[in-house]
């Protein structure tokens, strides 16, 4: 037998109903490459239909892939497969998290853990390499992640990586995370551990990760490749923020901040970002100085570096020193990356106590925030979940749903006054599940049934729809391609790969160019606010931008930072090199795969997906029931139409055009948007076309 390498081989399968602790092959499920792939299909296969999240019959697939741990660059992400609390239909989604968690669950010789069962006592997973046994909870169960990482690191030692869930999770908080490595988080899935009362895994792992034998020079020349000529910084900005000598262009929303006199100025000495032009390796990871990115020019004497996920030379995570947070009981170490930053800053609603948005004040309450939600396990639903508190408190919804003595219980003065404290209270309560006030944590749809909220909350808010999730990179983010790519999953996208693209930094005409020779034609990129209707290259756009990003989570790599459409290097003429995945692939794996074969079993990820909601959802009527369009997207801007200039603004008709284009582009039955037997078989799935014909779910 030809030995394995990129993968472990195996996985691991826990049930914590019976004790039972086993091993899963890999290989059988190849096809599905990784992390998303391999979770949706042992949730199709082994999860009945009309299972709900916390029901023991659920299950959680924390999958890698075949790159998790190799050193390929972005590769640290994990993938967390399972039902989801959140929308009506308990459909599947995906949470991710970065840190170091699924390198290091690969050094231990894994590919992924299926967690079965439910535990009917709190317990935590030990795994050391291949030694995995299940252990008592008891002393953990009320703390929140980061004393639960510190207590199981006294146990295992200082070298174990630990991902756990706050009391959030354990309250079966819907809107709870997964943290790893004090603040990786992964939203969506901590209340499922918590109904199954694992309350944390921690892992060692020893053992070296095989790539393809006699393959280790290719390998290290590929990588020096992306990093001299391709790679940018965070969400692949290819240009810098400001001015600088080698630089052809520049863009004030780059990421990419490295300038001279620029510091990390509570690094001990300070550490200069300087500039960091293309092809100085060793500098990548000072291109992102994302803290002043997030908070403004005060984060810049506070940071002490720029952190990150293994393997990543982006560091997009901003690492801080802020005293102020010792007045709240905490240490005065802060470590996060945007939407931990910007969704405390949105609770306070009255704006900050000095009255400067990017000032200390509202650098103080986003870290103290950002260290409450992550140590809680409190997931923002991508900046939802401080929305939902400003439209009830702002309607007197929250007045009418509360109780009047829990009410005047809350110190709204602290809101009033921007006093970050009020965190203090807004984290706890939702956490614990403190009286009625709590239930800000259901999510939108069960939120707005219980406190009865009106049709207008559906009609703004930045809701996409009633699956229960907040637009992410939409209709203002490349046209028809931004609302076909937030249609397709059963949370926010999480999508970058097409707004990546958009917010390269490059000008629209070379983007334009780049895009005619990825996807047909120039006019799959449409200029900012002056969109035109929709076409085949859209469609062709939208669909790579998904399967890109089921490929991202499977294989894994980080869609943050990937795919490499474009590069920062003038003499490439700015061009990325979007065969990268697959060339690393080919090296850790030893299957040579061209980049239209990774594409054909991303897009059998896709459809899988697709399939995976069918079920849950019970209904083949994708377009009509699943794949709606938010009012807002049609009536912004009354006095404009659609297709004219200055204007985000989108036409119903067209809008359903595009869907029928993306369904077809897909293989999917183009009246309802499910798919259909022959599609299914031809991305070797037969058996999945089969239960769907069982269910009477094919179209």
């Amino acid at each position: 037998m030809a030995k394995i390498t990129g993968w472990a081989g195996k996985m691991l399968r826990v049930n914590l109903t019976t004790g039972a602790i086993s091993t899963v092959d890999t290989m059988k499920y190849k096809d599905f490459i990784g992390g998303a792939g391999i979770g949706y299909k042992i949730i199709f296969d082994e999860v009945p239909q009309g299972t709900k999240a916390y029901d023991e019959a659920n299950k959680v697939v924390f999958g890698v892939g075949p790159l998790t741990g190799t050193g390929a660059p972005c590769s640290g992400r994990t993938n967390i497969t399972s039902l989801a609390p959140t929308n009506p239909y308990h459909a599947v989604t995906d949470s991710h998290m970065g840190g170091n968690f699924g390198a290091y669950l690969k050094f231990a010789g894994w590919d992924g853990i299926i967690v079965e069962g439910a535990s009917n006592k709190p317990v935590w997973l030990r795994i050391e390499n291949d030694k995995v046994t299940i252990e008592d909870a008891a002393h953990l169960w009320g703390k929140g992640t980061v004393e639960t990482s510190m207590l199981l690191n006294e146990e295992m030692g200082k070298e174990a990586c630990i991902a756990s869930i706050g009391q959030a999770g354990e309250n079966l908080i819907n809107l709870s995370s997964i943290v790893n490595s004090v603040n990786h988080s992964a939203g969506g899935h901590g209340g499922i551990l918590g109904a199954k009362k694992l309350k944390a895994i921690g892992i060692i792992g020893t053992q070296a990760i095989n790539i393809a034998e006699g393959k280790g020079k290719d390998w290290v020349d590929l990588n020096a490749y992306m990093m001299d000529e391709i790679i940018g910084a965070n969400n692949q900005h290819v240009v810098p923020n400001t001015p600088q000598p080698w630089a052809e262009f520049h863009d004030s929303r780059s990421r990419w901040t490295a300038q001279t006199a620029l510091f990390w100025g509570a690094a001990k000495p300070p550490v200069e970002t300087g500039e960091c032009p293309p092809g100085e390796k060793n500098k990548v990871g000072l291109r992102t100085q994302k803290a002043v990115f997030d908070l403004g020019p005060v984060a810049e004497a506070r940071t002490i570096k720029m952190g990150g996920c293994h393997s990543c030379p982006i560091r997009c995570q901003s690492n801080l020193e802020v005293p102020e947070l010792e007045k709240y009981g905490l240490t005065r170490y802060a470590a996060s990356t945007c939407i931990n930053f910007s969704s405390p800053g949105s609770v306070m609603l009255k704006g900050y106590s000095d009255g400067d948005p990017k000032g200390e004040v509202a650098l103080i309450t986003k870290c103290l925030g950002s260290r409450l939600a992550d140590d809680y396990g409190i997931w923002s639903n991508y900046g939802q979940l401080p929305r939902d508190f400003k439209y009830a408190y702002t309607t007197g919804k929250l007045k009418e749903a509360l109780p009047k003595e829990e009410y005047d219980s809350i110190p709204w003065d602290l809101v009033e006054s921007g006093d970050p404290a009020f965190l203090l209270e807004f984290y706890r309560r939702i956490a614990l599940k403190e009286g009625e006030f709590s239930h800000l944590g259901d999510g939108p749809y069960w939120l707005a049934e219980r406190w009865k909220f009106d049709e207008d909350y559906w009609n703004g808010n930045s809701l996409w729809s009633k699956m229960a999730y907040p637009k992410h990179h939409s209709n203002e983010s490349g046209a028809q391609v931004g609302v076909l790519v937030n249609i397709m999953f059963n949370r926010d996208a999480n999508s970058h790969t097409h707004q990546n693209m958009i917010g390269a930094g490059l000008p629209t005409e070379l983007l334009r160019e780049i895009s005619g020779e990825v996807w047909g034609s120039p006019d799959a990129f449409d200029v900012p606010q002056n969109y035109t209707p929709m076409n085949e290259y859209k469609a062709n756009f939208a669909k790579w931008s998904l399967d890109r990003n089921f490929l991202h989570d499977s294989i894994t790599l980080c869609n943050w930072v990937w795919p490499m459409t474009v590069s920062p290097s003038k003499k490439r003429n700015y061009r990325g090199d979007t065969a990268l995945e697959a060339k690393f692939f080919s090296l850790a794996t030893g299957i040579e795969t061209s980049e239209a074969e990774l594409d054909l079993a991303a897009e059998r990820i896709s459809t899988l997906h697709r399939a995976l909601t069918v079920k849950n959802m019970k209904t083949i009527d994708m377009r009509n029931q699943h794949d709606t369009i938010p009012t807002y997207v049609f009536d912004v801007d009354p006095d404009k139409k659609p297709f004219t200039p200055g204007t985000v603004k989108m036409d119903k008709d067209d809008m359903q055009l595009a869907l029928t284009m993306l369904y077809k582009a897909y293989g999917w039955d183009e009246k309802t948007g499910a798919p259909t037997r022959a599609t299914l078989e031809k991305l070797g799935m037969k058996d999945v076309a089969d239960e769907l014909e069982g269910l009477k779910l094919l179209p």
